[in-house]
């Protein structure tokens, strides 16, 4: 039996424009859990003794399709593998899990190198029959990328997520086409492929159960999936698509917005650092390593907050300017 659904009363494309107050909240953390048992095999490979792997090295060996259904494995396809989906991939990978890809681009060199199955289209993907379906598209073209999903193909209780960094917007999106027994988890890694480089441990991962069913083979893959991130050390953090949209949606403009104007002014490395300019430096090249579809589509998620803000600045300094001007004019004019 699947939780009923939070539905939201406004349209996806609508929430592009939403504003929400309060985004340095501290999120509440989720609670431990007991972790799904890996297969032997993997629990005979992190056993091995004098072996302590770096927390970027994988592992385990990457799984082929064949091997995972075998070992009880997902089977989890990415639908969008560019750079985000591919850091996504490797995580997946070291776990133990297959991967199978597709994309508007021909990564198909790309997945025969790293034992990934890649489909041409959605529609042999889907065919394909994944466990978990994981929706890696920019924000600004996730609602054509989904709509051209064949769902109609996957086995009835498909697991379906995405790793977008709004959330409302996708759950609204996913509960609108989804068929009722799809079962729907939405997901952000506060992290990329910059700022996780050198392994995932500490870094948060947000998700939020929307449509799952509380038992059953639908809540068995979705404790899998995510174990997939909890094993590779990520802080993981359970709360509402409304939660972490005032939490982070804001936070993450702002960061964004300063590092794209900071790559502006082509700043360089010098002698004499400070450790607040190799901040600033490190800042610009965390953001400016995700793609600009990203920013685009938090800026025009927070536009409203960034004109209200800029409003304000402006009725300060004009207020400032208008004492000024006030000294200067009026009371250096004597009173008949």
């Amino acid at each position: 039996m699947a939780s009923s659904p939070r539905h939201s009363t406004h349209h996806p494309t609508l929430l592009l424009r939403r504003h929400y107050p309060n985004f340095c909240a501290l999120a509440p953390l989720r609670p431990t859990r007991q972790l799904p048992s890996l297969p032997q095999q993997q629990l005979q490979q992190k056993q091995h003794v004098g072996h302590d792997p770096s927390p970027s090295e994988p592992t385990t060996a990457a799984a082929s399709p064949a091997t995972a259904a075998a070992a009880g494995a997902l089977r989890v396809g990415i639908v969008g593998f560019g750079n985000f989906g591919q850091f996504i991939a490797g995580g997946i990978q070291r776990q133990g899990h297959a991967v199978l890809a597709t994309s508007r681009s021909d990564y198909s060199g790309y997945c025969a190198r790293h034992g990934i199955r890649f489909f041409a289209t959605a529609d042999e993907l889907c065919e394909a029959g994944p466990d978990v379906l994981l929706v890696c598209s920019s924000i600004l073209s996730t609602e054509a990328v989904v709509r051209a999903i064949p769902f109609r193909k996957l086995r009835a209780g498909t697991l379906v997520a995405d790793v977008l960094s709004v959330k409302q917007f996708p759950r609204n999106l996913l509960l609108e086409i989804l068929p009722p027994g799809f079962g729907i988890v939405c997901t952000h890694p506060m992290f990329g492929p910059e700022s996780g480089k050198h392994g995932w441990s500490g870094l948060p991962f947000v998700y939020d159960k929307v449509r799952v069913a509380k038992e059953g083979d639908q809540a068995a893959k979705c404790e899998q999936f995510l174990s997939i991130f909890e094993r590779e050390g990520c802080r993981m953090v359970e709360m509402l698509c409304e939660e972490h949209d005032r939490y982070a949606a804001g936070s993450q403009f702002i960061t964004h917005t300063i590092g794209r104007i900071l790559s502006q002014l082509n700043l360089e490395s010098t002698p004499i650092n400070t450790k607040g300019y190799e901040t600033l430096l490190q800042l610009t090249k965390n953001t400016i390593s995700d793609s600009f579809d990203l920013y685009y589509g938090l800026f025009m998620y927070n536009i409203d907050n960034l004109d209200r803000a800029f409003e304000k600045v402006k009725q300060m300094l004009y207020g400032r300017l208008h004492n000024v001007l006030r000294k200067q004019i009026v009371e250096r004019v004597p009173i008949p």
